[in-house]
């Protein structure tokens, strides 16, 4: 059935018996991914999380209706989320739809799919799943956006520093988020204690500055280059670059791409495509990114954005594992835009 965003929030937060599928789509996938943690703070810390993939589900479209119904082992909640979904995993999710039971919501985070689309049609259609369209938020919009985040984490954010938190991260809302955490972190803020946000604390830690000395291996990463990978990451570390410093710059290049490949999709012209993405791209960078284009498609790119996300999460656990993590993490989507380039 179709869920506006109240609807979908209220669904998310206190997920229903019988809705066993959650469908977010739409282009803004930051905002979609946004909604995606709701269940997750739904479910709760020590609930099991099984992690499936379009390709996944392809090769056995039985498997997501037997982890629907599957116990967690250790007799906690149990959860199913799934990555790059798109046509393929029609067969998975009507069987799920189907299935005589199904104790474990499942949602899924499928970026930008045609209204055409049969995963879009059967999740809108069927009385058991809900899907949720999110659309790019106007600039206005992405200041109160900014505000809800920044309120929630105990920071008060006045409306122009919202606007220049809009600005910096052209409206990306994963971007955004990143920046008023910092602000949170920065202030000590919080829910119990909550702060006022400042010029002089956003400009301390402003994204203004560019990340120059990370941008080799942004490109190396995203480009499929091990070996500069290697190179780059040595280099960083001889100069005390923490890993989490490396996450920002790479999600906002993995959601250029992310944003580039759609219109490409849509159009099927690349260099308009690029074209269209205007001072987001550097022209010294043009190429680059035209090629990274090329090598990752949408479920693809949108499995990056999770990864670095999940990433950057950890690099903020205090656990004192979130860089060796973070290195796992820019191992694995090198070796797969190198998989994807041969």
């Amino acid at each position: 059935m179709k869920a506006n965003r109240s609807q979908i929030e209220r669904a998310l937060d206190a997920p229903p018996a019988d809705i066993r599928f959650f469908l977010l789509y739409g282009p803004d996938e930051a905002g979609s991914q946004s909604l995606a943690r709701r269940l997750e703070r739904a479910m709760g810390p020590q609930a099991e999380r099984v992690d499936l993939d379009g390709t996944t589900l392809k090769d056995d479209p039985a498997r997501l209706a037997d982890e629907a119904a599957s116990f967690s082992m250790f007799g906690d909640k149990r959860w199913i989320r799934v990555s790059g979904m798109g046509e393929e995993s029609v067969p998975a999710l009507t069987a799920l739809l189907e299935a005589e039971a199904a104790g474990n919501p499942v949602i899924a985070v499928a970026g930008a799919l045609k209204a055409t689309s049969k995963l879009v049609k059967l999740a809108l259609e069927h009385k058991g799943a809900m899907a949720c369209i999110s659309y790019q938020p106007d600039a206005r919009e992405s200041e109160q956006i900014a505000i809800g985040i920044a309120r929630d984490g105990g920071l008060r954010l006045s409306t122009d520093l919202a606007r220049r938190i809009v600005s910096l991260a052209n409206g990306d809302r994963a971007l955004m988020t990143g920046e008023i955490e910092k602000l949170i972190l920065y202030l000590d803020a919080a829910p119990d204690r909550p702060r006022e946000a400042t010029a002089e604390a956003l400009d301390a830690l402003s994204a203004d500055n560019p990340d120059t000395e990370v941008a080799p291996l942004v490109n190396a990463v995203l480009g499929g280059d091990l070996r500069a990978m290697h190179r780059e990451l040595t280099s960083l570390s001889e100069t005390g670059t923490a890993m989490a410093a490396v996450i920002r710059p790479l999600l906002g290049r993995a959601m250029l791409i992310a944003n580039i490949r759609t219109d490409f999709d849509a159009s099927g012209r690349l260099e308009g495509a690029v074209e269209a993405a205007g001072k987001a791209v550097f022209w010294k960078e043009k190429g680059l990114v035209t090629r990274q284009v090329r090598t990752w498609d949408a479920p693809g790119i949108a499995r990056v954005i999770q990864r670095l996300l999940d990433a950057e999460r950890a690099t903020r656990s205090g656990r004192g594992t979130g860089d060796l993590l973070v290195r796992h993490e820019l191992l694995a989507i090198a070796r797969q835009a190198a998989r994807e380039r041969a």
